[in-house]
Formats: structure tokens, C-alpha cells, sequence
């Protein structure tokens, strides 16, 4: 059967990849083509257009790009229509997803959505489109399956790809890592600034500012696969401070604590038992918009699963360097890394355990094959 994947950031590219393996599991022969990225395109199928060529951070940077981003929408209908699949999967990413989706279903393609937009967090509004243009909807997240039960509309919870994606990678060997990172014996603290340039800018100024307090660590970038090594010299003229490019999860299993931007990191930070301080600072117009419309107790997806802020979230203004160092202080207190353990626990029972691209693979499979 003929798949079409579309995946839209580093993260999307992570499940998506998983999800591609799982799919030729169940159907050895299938055709896959796709927008997505180097981990997508390492399992095989045809890559359409990489997620780097449209990464917009926020709401200011994208009305910035609506001529692009309008242009890729275009460019996206016209391949989907030459290649006809028999699914289209939409992984995350709404805001170019939904617009796809709304003009697919009444062409008549199957559809199905992995990883659900963040309807639950806000903009609600957009279950009605959901409902209208998603065929099938597999969530990763516990408490979304009870979201969507409010809008009677009936969801496939298939625990979250992280977990899989953690457990099945390689261990990584210390010793070698740090040597050919030019790492001493000191602990780390991992710096993981976002993977799009506007966030990486605005994290590491912040993050980077509390090194010199902190002499007994040392401080490690974690560099985005989606961005070149040259980008991130300008931050590396600190004593202290040094880089890895697109090695996050090797630098999280080695690291003592880490300063993370909001996001998918977040979890994968807490899943590798490391504990975090969570970042992030938007633009002063996404802020100010972002804070209309979005309606959440919190920011980060480990405290949102366990409804209690494990995790200290510092979130604009109150993201500065005397926060910053007084909370990272914290996550070092031998007690407090105790408790957060603790939290982590529970956070992977709630998680729903292995086997998630596994999951979503077989029920897409089966839907195509029932049809």
C-alpha cells in the first residue's frame, strides 16, 4: 500500500521515522513517501521537502513567512494528489496539518492523525475541523484520550514513541564519548536551547549566564540536527562551556542535570532520569498572544502528565540569571533530585510503556485493510 507521512520538526522526524520501521513491519511492501527528515529518510521512501526548509518558531515568525508557508501548501496538494496514497498521516505539527487535511478528506484520502495537535491546550475550537477531516486520531499522551472523550470523539491511546525510541538506541560508551568530545571527569549539565534558530538565540543568552557560578560542572550544548555546527560558535567562547551537535541522547544518559527549553525535550529529559529546570522565552508579541489563548496550568509535558509541577518552569520574564542559578542549585540538592526520581517514576507508568509505533502501524494497517 502507498503511504504519504507528513512530519514537520526534529521531533515529528524522531516518531516518524519509528513509525515508518513499524509500518514496512506490517506491510513489507509498502510504498512511503514523505516530508519530514534525516532520520526519516534513513529508513528509506522518498523524502519530499526536509522540515528544516520550513522551521517558524511562533506566531510573529510565521505571519512573517505566510508567503512560504503558503507556497509549501500548495506545493504539498500537488504531490499528494500524483502519488494518491492510500493513508495520509499527519504527525503534530496543526497549523500546516489541519490545512492539508481539510482539503484531502473530501477528496476522499484516508486519514490519520499520530500525536494529536495541542487542541488541548488551546484554540479547542479545532476538535470541530478534527472531527471533520481526521479519520482516525492515535494519541501518545494519557490525558488526551480523556480530552477527546468530551467532544465525542473516540481516539486510539498508544502510549508514547519516547519510550521505544529510548529504550532501543544504542548505550552509549563514556569514556569514548568524552574524549572525543574534549569532556573532562566533571558531571554535566546538559544545555538543551530548542532546535529552531529564534529559540536557540534567546535560550542560550540565559542559560549560558550562570556558568561561572557553577566551576565543579561542566556545561555541554546539545546541538539541533536541524541546525549547522557554525551556528553555535558564537556560544561557545566560554572556558567552561562545550558542544555536541545531534548527539542529545547519548549527552542526557551521561548528564547530572540539565537546563531544557519547553517542548518534547522536556520528556525525553525526564525519561533519561535527569534532573531539569525547564526554559522559555518567546518573542514579546507570541508571548503576550500565546498567553490569550492558551490555557494550561503549565508549559512543560512532565508536569502536565502528572498534574503537579515536578519540574520548575521558568517562563519569560522570570526566566534571568538569578532564577535560573537559584533552581538549578536546587536540582543539585541530593534530597530534591530524590523526589524528582521519584516523579519520573510516575511519570513512566502513566506513559502506557512500550511499543507505540508498534500501535498506531498496526491500526493503520488494519483500517486500510478493513476498507
Amino acid at each position: 500500500m502507498k503511504y504519504y507521512i507528513l512530519a514537520g520538526e526534529a521531533s515529528g522526524d524522531l516518531h516518524g521515522s519509528n513509525l515508518m520501521k513499524a509500518i514496512i513491519r506490517e506491510d513489507p511492501k509498502a510504498d512511503i513517501r514523505f516530508w519530514g527528515g534525516d532520520l526519516m529518510q534513513a529508513v528509506g521512501g522518498t523524502l519530499v521537502t526536509h522540515y528544516k526548509e520550513r522551521a517558524f518558531m511562533g506566531f510573529s515568525e510565521v505571519i512573517f513567512n505566510l508567503g512560504k508557508i503558503f507556497r509549501f501548501i500548495s506545493k504539498c496538494k500537488k504531490d499528494i494528489e500524483t502519488f494518491q496514497p492510500d493513508a495520509l498521516i499527519f504527525i503534530d505539527n496543526s497549523g500546516f496539518n489541519l490545512r492539508i487535511a481539510k482539503w484531502a478528506k473530501p477528496k476522499g484520502f484516508s486519514t490519520h492523525y499520530y500525536i494529536s495537535p495541542q487542541v488541548w491546550a488551546s484554540r479547542a475550537s479545532r476538535v470541530k475541523t478534527i472531527k471533520a477531516t481526521i479519520d482516525h486520531m492515535y494519541v501518545v499522551l494519557p490525558f488526551v484520550e480523556d480530552f477527546y472523550k468530551q467532544y465525542d470523539y473516540p481516539v486510539h491511546f498508544v502510549g508514547h514513541p519516547l519510550i521505544d525510541a529510548i529504550a532501543g538506541r544504542e548505550q552509549v560508551d563514556p569514556i569514548q564519548f568524552k574524549a572525543v568530545h574534549g569532556l573532562d571527569e566533571r558531571p554535566i549539565i546538559a544545555l538543551l536551547p530548542g532546535s529552531r534558530k529564534q529559540e536557540i538565540n534567546k535560550m542560550l543568552e540565559v542559560m549560558l549566564s550562570v556558568v561561572e557560578d557553577f566551576p565543579q560542572y561542566q556545561f555541554v550544548i546539545a546541538g539541533a540536527p536541524s541546525q549547522d555546527t557554525s551556528f553555535y560558535e558564537t556560544f561557545l567562547d566560554k572556558k567552561n562551556v562545550k558542544f555536541v551537535s545531534n548527539k542529545t541522547y547519548d549527552l542526557l544518559s551521561l548528564s547530572h542535570a540539565a537546563l531544557v527549553t519547553s517542548g518534547t525535550a522536556t520528556l525525553e529529559t525526564a525519561l533519561f532520569k535527569v534532573p531539569q529546570v525547564v526554559c522559555y522565552k518567546g518573542s514579546s508579541i507570541s508571548y503576550q498572544i500565546a498567553k490569550r489563548i492558551i490555557t494550561l496550568k503549565f508549559i512543560s509535558l512532565v508536569n502536565l502528565i502528572l498534574d503537579k509541577e515536578a519540574v520548575k518552569e521558568l517562563i519569560q520574564k522570570e526566566l534571568n540569571t538569578k532564577n535560573l542559578k537559584k533552581e538549578l542549585t536546587t536540582i543539585l540538592d541530593e534530597y530534591q533530585r530524590a523526589k524528582l526520581f521519584l516523579d519520573y517514576y510516575d511519570l513512566e507508568q502513566k506513559l502506557g510503556g512500550k511499543g507505540a509505533s508498534e500501535k498506531a502501524a498496526k491500526l493503520i494497517h488494519t483500517s486500510l485493510e478493513n476498507n
